[in-house]
């Protein structure tokens, strides 16, 4: 470009001849004709494309491979190394495997989709599940988060759980609408098994029945994306991976969920101050913009829960989630409706709530709560020792007292009279009942009406002292003293009639 800028410099202006500057910069005559005629060196143009004497016949066999593997599994697809050692053995190639390799890749370049950049109208979200590797209380597991995400401010929330479920589907629904204190109008989802029952076509056609109770309280509408088309919830598809870069790197140690949601929830709450390329404004003043048009939160909460039709087995047990869950001997056999919340199970028969146990999360552990067998202890008291449920029930000193007492005073009676009294903490707390028998070992009074008495006894309220003071219109009433002599008028007038 240097020569090019000199020679047309020094003809143009008249400095040199034609002549005189083919001579000085030794260029021929019709090189110099297309430097003047050309401010800039002209780019060369390929008039024909190259032949590929190696790979030419070649390349109709290498496309309709990669066109098959279209319709199958991606780790199962041909590699370019496996496309060379095939055109070795099957047709006999002699070339080199990186021509192989180029001829791949360009057929990949133009089987690229190209997508249409779509525009976003305000009060309208997108909702997607990511995959994050975390350390719970010291071990390492994989935590699903909830991400949802306004794409025409640019706003998400994010939240993490120990799985992808109904429940926390919809729990993480509930606290986006809270940070976004509204609702959108619509919602896109891919093709999830939690939110779509059944699928046409391409599309998702039939919502699942949980999702359409999430809709019918918070009113907003659905938009199922076609299947293997992520480009339609885009958005959060790219803050998916934002969030993990940024929220989860390095690896996060956390003991409680909640903790960490809470941290996430503020981390959320920081992103609204950034102004994207282009923007004009910070996410939080065209956040404004999309609450307006969102629909306003019901004046009642929403219950993030899952129901599960369950059988009590021989053990009063029911399975909730791969984990087991206890119930009173009296519902063993009975059909049981497992509700499952994000913190809590509770277990329903007949209409109403008979156990209530802490959600457990991992799998295949039992849970049990003692107070269900007590019943049973009556006609099976040996169980005491040695049922599972008793194991680790960790009771006041004085209840292991009570017991030695009574077992060595009244023998295997003395065992029966201690599990009725351990039958008072199905209506009276532990501390209640621990105060009770602890009175009852200082006056020597064992039996389970006795303790039953002592503990009605400490959960009465001594009544208050009544006070006139403030109250003049009570004071200051003289009341006569009572004529007695009346009295005995009327008995001696009833005595002298009979």
């Amino acid at each position: 470009m240097d020569m090019w800028t000199k020679v047309r410099r020094s003809v143009l202006t008249g400095e040199l001849s034609k002549r005189q500057a083919c001579k000085k910069y030794g260029i021929h005559w019709d090189t110099l004709q297309k430097i003047l005629a050309n401010p800039e060196p002209p780019k060369r143009r390929k008039e024909s494309t190259r032949e590929k004497p190696k790979i030419g016949r070649f390349l109709p066999i290498i496309h309709a491979i990669l066109e098959a593997d279209k319709s199958e599994p991606k780790k199962q697809r041909h590699t370019a190394k496996r496309i060379f050692d095939r055109l070795c053995e099957e047709e006999s190639y002699e070339g080199k495997i990186t021509v192989v390799q180029e001829a791949v890749r360009a057929w990949k370049e133009k089987q690229q989709e190209v997508f249409l950049p779509l525009s976003h109208k305000p009060g309208e979200a997108q909702f997607d599940f990511g995959e994050a590797k975390v350390v719970y209380r010291g071990r390492e597991r994989k935590a699903a988060f909830f991400v949802m995400s306004l794409p025409h401010s640019d706003a998400f929330f994010c939240q993490a759980f120990p799985r992808e479920c109904t429940e926390t589907f919809q729990e993480g629904h509930k606290r986006a609408f809270d940070f976004f204190q509204g609702v959108p109008r619509r919602i896109s989802y891919d093709n999830t098994r939690i939110a779509v029952a059944k699928i046409t076509g391409r599309r998702g056609d039939t919502p699942t029945k949980e999702l359409l109770r999430l809709e019918s309280h918070y009113l907003y509408d659905h938009h199922f994306c076609l299947v293997r088309r992520p480009n339609e919830k885009g958005h959060t598809e790219n803050l998916v991976g934002f969030a993990r870069r940024n929220f989860m790197v390095p690896i996060p140690h956390f003991d409680d969920f909640e903790d960490f949601n809470r941290s996430l929830a503020e981390a959320c709450l920081k992103d609204l101050q950034r102004k994207l390329r282009g923007a004009r404004g910070t996410k939080q003043e065209i956040l404004e913009e999309d609450r307006a048009a969102m629909l306003p939160l019901p004046p009642v909460e929403f219950e993030a829960r899952r129901l599960e039709s369950r059988k009590a087995t021989s053990l009063s047990l029911v399975r909730f989630d791969r984990n087991d869950y206890s119930v009173p001997t009296a519902y063993a056999y009975h059909p049981i409706t497992a509700v499952g919340g994000i913190d809590r199970v509770r277990l329903a028969a007949d209409g109403r709530v008979v156990a209530e146990h802490v959600r457990d999360w991992e799998r295949e552990n039992v849970h049990y709560d003692p107070l269900h067998y007590l019943a049973l202890l009556e006609r099976k008291p040996n169980g005491l020792d040695f049922g599972k449920p008793f194991e680790d029930w960790d009771l006041p000193e004085s209840f292991d007292l009570i017991r030695r007492r009574l077992e060595g005073s009244l023998g295997s009676e003395g065992r029966r009279e201690f599990i009725k009294i351990l039958r008072l903490l199905e209506k009276h707390s532990v501390d209640e009942l621990g105060k009770a028998l602890k009175r009852a070992l200082e006056i020597g009074a064992m039996t389970v009406d006795a303790v039953r008495v002592l503990v009605q006894e400490g959960l009465e309220t001594p009544a208050k002292i009544f006070s006139l003071d403030g109250r003049p219109h009570l004071q200051g009433h003289d009341v006569p003293q009572p004529k007695l002599n009346v009295y005995d008028a009327l008995r001696q007038r009833e005595g002298d009639a009979s």
